[in-house]
């Protein structure tokens, strides 16, 4: 391409106006919390009363993004008032929208449940029909913020929509079984968790190969040059998937626990994929030689 591809060298496309740090983290929140929900539902129909401790820290685990994840968004948008109007339409075709629905329902519903856990008695009754509710909004919580990145024309986000959604789902998977298996004294239950956690990475690790192949055949990573990629590689996939991942396979044929390193590792990767993603995806829309280049239609990944 030539030295000039567009008017005094401006960026094609505006970059979105996230801090790759809030949002970033409430994407790893969102994800934690709604495979949390996911496993303990899981857990108290499979397991029973065998698995209530594990069902108990799901629950409470699960409360997370309610708790933690609104405050950041209100915080990134700078004024209540933004997250509130986006609660005054409901709008089918604007994955922002049915994001924000999603969160709020996903926040009742967990709270219903953990409530319900906690108070005892009849209300854990009414948590174990809420925890179904739950785990289908919580299934979405893990995997819609990759569908609202990709619906940009960020080319990062948007080059591989399907792999980007595959490798959110499967960290938030890997992360929530690692946080439970952190206070899990079951060792059957731990040796459960930890395959959930190897199958999580493994679908991670599946995303991030086809979001290479598909970014470098849209000339979208062969061009982007931000320390970020660096965070993404080496930093989140390499030790925070690909080694742990190889951990817990070893551990898995000796029989026993994983390690509470790779545990950590696990978490720590999962959150720096979200806030490398973010932050890597905002510098390919401000160069226009990717932008522009993306412009090819080929067929999502």
């Amino acid at each position: 391409m030539p030295d000039s591809i567009t008017y005094y060298d401006r960026p094609q496309l505006k970059p979105a106006p996230f801090n790759p740090e809030l949002v970033g983290f409430y994407v790893f929140l969102a994800g934690l919390s709604g495979a949390a929900a996911v496993i303990a539902a899981a857990a108290d129909l499979a397991g029973g009363r065998r698995a209530a401790g594990l069902v108990r820290r799901g629950r409470l685990l699960s409360l997370l993004a309610p708790v933690l994840g609104a405050p950041l968004l209100v915080l990134d948008l700078h004024t209540p008032q933004r997250f509130y109007n986006m609660l005054r339409i409901a709008r089918p075709t604007s994955p922002m929208s049915i994001g924000s629905w999603l969160l709020m329902g996903f926040s009742g519903l967990a709270g219903a449940t953990a409530a319900g856990e906690v108070l005892g008695g009849a209300w854990r009754r009414l948590a174990r029909v809420a925890q179904v509710p739950t785990a289908v909004a919580g299934a979405g919580m893990a995997t819609y913020t990759a569908a609202l990145l990709a619906a940009t024309s960020t080319p990062l986000w948007a080059m591989a929509p399907r792999a980007l959604a595959v490798r959110f789902a499967g960290a938030s998977v890997a992360a929530a079984a690692a946080a439970l298996a952190m206070r899990e004294g079951s060792a059957p239950h731990r040796r459960d968790l930890d395959a959930i956690a190897l199958a999580g990475l493994a679908a991670e690790l599946a995303g991030a190969g086809a979001a290479r192949r598909a970014g470098a055949a849209r000339g979208v990573t062969t061009r982007l040059h931000t320390p970020w990629q660096t965070v993404e590689g080496v930093a989140a996939t390499a030790l925070g998937a690909a080694v742990p991942a190889g951990v817990l396979a070893v551990q898995a044929l000796r029989r026993r626990p994983a390690p509470g390193a790779a545990l950590v590792a696990i978490l720590a990767g999962s959150a720096l994929l979200r806030i490398a993603v973010i932050a890597a995806g905002e510098a390919s829309a401000a160069d226009p030689r990717i932008s522009l280049g993306f412009t090819a239609r080929r067929r999502p990944v």
